[in-house]
C-alpha cells in the first residue's frame, strides 16, 4: 500500500474552482458523506465560492478545508500531496501545468488521478516519474475521465467475457453527443501543435519500457467501413484511448498470449465521416503554426463549459466486438454527458476506490484496468454508467 494510506485526509481536489473540478467536488459532496477531503487551488475567493455551493448540498461542508496550491509554487504542491492519500487534478492543459503535481505525488507516495487525453504528457510522466512512484508506492493513474475509462474498462469487461489463454481481438466503436468545454478545446489544440514532440516522447518511452514476456500486444488500424453492430460508418480514432487499452493488455495476462485492439469513431452517414476527417485535418494543420494556433485558442476561454441543459442532453455509447477461440461477444458501456457529468463521476469514483477499496498491489504509472479493474467497474455501474453484454 502507498505511504499515504495512514493519512487523515483521503482526497484533495486540485483545481476545484475550474469547470470540471467544481463538478467533481459537487459529485463528492452529494455521494460521499463523511469523506475526509479538501479543495485546493490558487484563488482563495473562488475556492470559497465553491465551498459555499457545496454547503448548500451538505451543510457540514461549510468548514471544508481550503488549500492554496499552484503549479508555480512547488512547495505548496508538496504540502498538498503530503496531506492526503489521493490528489485529483483537473488543471490543464497538463503539458503546461501537470508535471509539478505528478512530481509532488510521486515523491510523497500519494496516489494521483487526472483526466488528461494528452499522450505526450502521459509518456513524459512515465519517463520522469514512474520509477520514483514505484519506489514510494504512489499510483499515478492518468486519463480517468471519458479519456479513457469507458474504453479501458470496457475492453477489460469484454475480455472477461472471452476464453482465457487464447489470442483475443477486440474493437471499440465510440458514439457520443455533447459540447466541448474551453479547457478540453485548449488541451486538444495544444496536443495537435506538438505532434513531433509527442512522437519523440513515445519513441523514448518505447525504448525504455519493458515489454511483456512471452506475449504479444498490438493495435488494429482498420479502414473506414460500415459495421452494423456499431450502428454506422466507423473511422480509426487516433486518440489516447487505444494506447491506454494496449498498456493494460501488456500488463495483464488475462488479455491472452496475443491481444489486438482497434478503436473507432462511429457516425451514421458517410458524408458526415468525410466532413469530420476534413475538419480535423484542417485543425491539425492550423495548430502547427504559432499565429494560427493562438487564434484558435482565442475561440474558447479555458474556464468555459456547457450549460446544465446542454449537459443534460449529452450521452455516450461505446460498443465492443470481442473474438477469441471461436467465441464472439458484443458488449457496451453507456452513460450520460461524457465530457463533464460522467467525467466528474469517473474522476471521483476512481479517487474513492484508490482511497477505500481493497485493490491489487500496484505502484508507478498504471492504468485504471490495472490499478482498479473490477472494483471501479462495480462502482461506476452502481453510479449509473452501464457495462452490459449485448450478445
Amino acid at each position: 500500500m502507498p505511504e499515504a494510506s495512514g493519512r487523515d485526509r483521503e482526497i484533495v481536489v486540485y483545481g476545484a474552482s475550474g469547470f470540471t473540478g467544481a463538478l467533481t467536488a459537487e459529485y463528492l459532496a452529494r455521494t460521499a458523506p463523511g469523506l475526509r477531503w479538501a479543495l485546493a487551488g490558487r484563488n482563495q475567493s473562488k475556492l470559497e465560492a465553491v465551498r459555499h455551493r457545496l454547503a448548500a448540498i451538505d451543510p457540514a461542508l461549510s468548514t471544508l478545508p481550503l488549500l492554496k496550491a499552484e503549479a508555480g509554487d512547488p512547495e505548496s504542491l508538496r504540502a498538498m500531496a503530503a496531506s492526503t492519500q489521493v490528489v485529483i487534478t483537473t488543471v490543464g492543459p497538463y503539458l503546461n501545468y501537470g508535471e509539478p503535481v505528478v512530481a509532488a505525488c510521486a515523491a510523497a507516495g500519494t496516489d494521483y488521478v487526472d483526466l488528461t487525453g494528452e499522450p505526450e504528457f502521459v509518456d513524459r510522466m512515465w519517463l520522469g516519474y514512474h520509477a520514483e512512484a514505484h519506489r514510494t508506492g504512489a499510483r499515478l493513474v492518468h486519463s480517468c475521465g471519458f479519456d479513457s475509462i469507458p474504453h479501458d474498462l470496457g475492453a477489460l469487461f469484454t475480455v472477461l467475457q472471452l476464453p482465457e489463454g487464447v489470442p483475443l481481438r477486440v474493437e471499440g466503436f465510440v458514439r457520443a453527443g455533447g459540447t466541448l468545454s474551453g479547457g478540453t478545446f485548449h488541451s486538444a489544440v495544444t496536443a495537435m501543435g506538438r505532434l513531433r514532440q509527442s512522437r519523440q516522447a513515445a519513441v523514448e518511452r518505447k525504448r525504455a519500457e519493458p515489454r511483456p514476456q512471452g506475449r504479444r500486444v498490438g493495435g488494429i488500424v482498420g479502414p473506414p467501413r460500415r459495421v452494423e453492430e456499431a450502428g454506422g460508418w466507423v473511422l480509426p480514432m487516433p486518440t489516447i484511448d487505444p494506447q491506454v487499452v494496449l498498456r493494460s493488455a501488456a500488463a495483464l495476462d488475462r488479455y491472452g498470449p496475443d491481444f489486438r485492439y482497434g478503436h473507432y469513431l462511429t457516425v451514421k452517414r458517410l458524408p458526415v465521416a468525410a466532413g469530420l476527417v476534413g475538419g480535423l485535418g484542417t485543425m491539425v494543420a492550423l495548430a502547427q503554426l504559432p499565429p494560427t494556433r493562438k487564434l484558435m485558442l482565442k475561440l474558447k476561454d479555458p474556464g468555459d463549459g456547457p450549460s446544465p441543459e446542454q449537459r443534460e442532453s449529452a450521452w455516450f455509447k461505446v460498443r465492443f466486438l470481442g473474438e477469441g477461440d471461436g467465441s464472439r461477444v458484443v458488449t457496451e458501456v453507456a452513460g450520460g454527458d461524457p465530457g463533464y457529468g460522467e467525467t466528474s463521476k469517473m474522476l471521483a469514483e476512481t479517487a474513492l476506490s484508490l482511497a477505500r477499496d481493497d485493490l491489487p498491489p500496484t505502484s508507478g504509472q498504471v492504468t485504471t484496468a490495472v490499478a482498479l479493474g473490477q472494483s471501479l467497474i462495480d462502482r461506476l455501474s452502481a453510479a449509473g454508467i452501464s457495462f452490459t453484454r449485448v450478445s
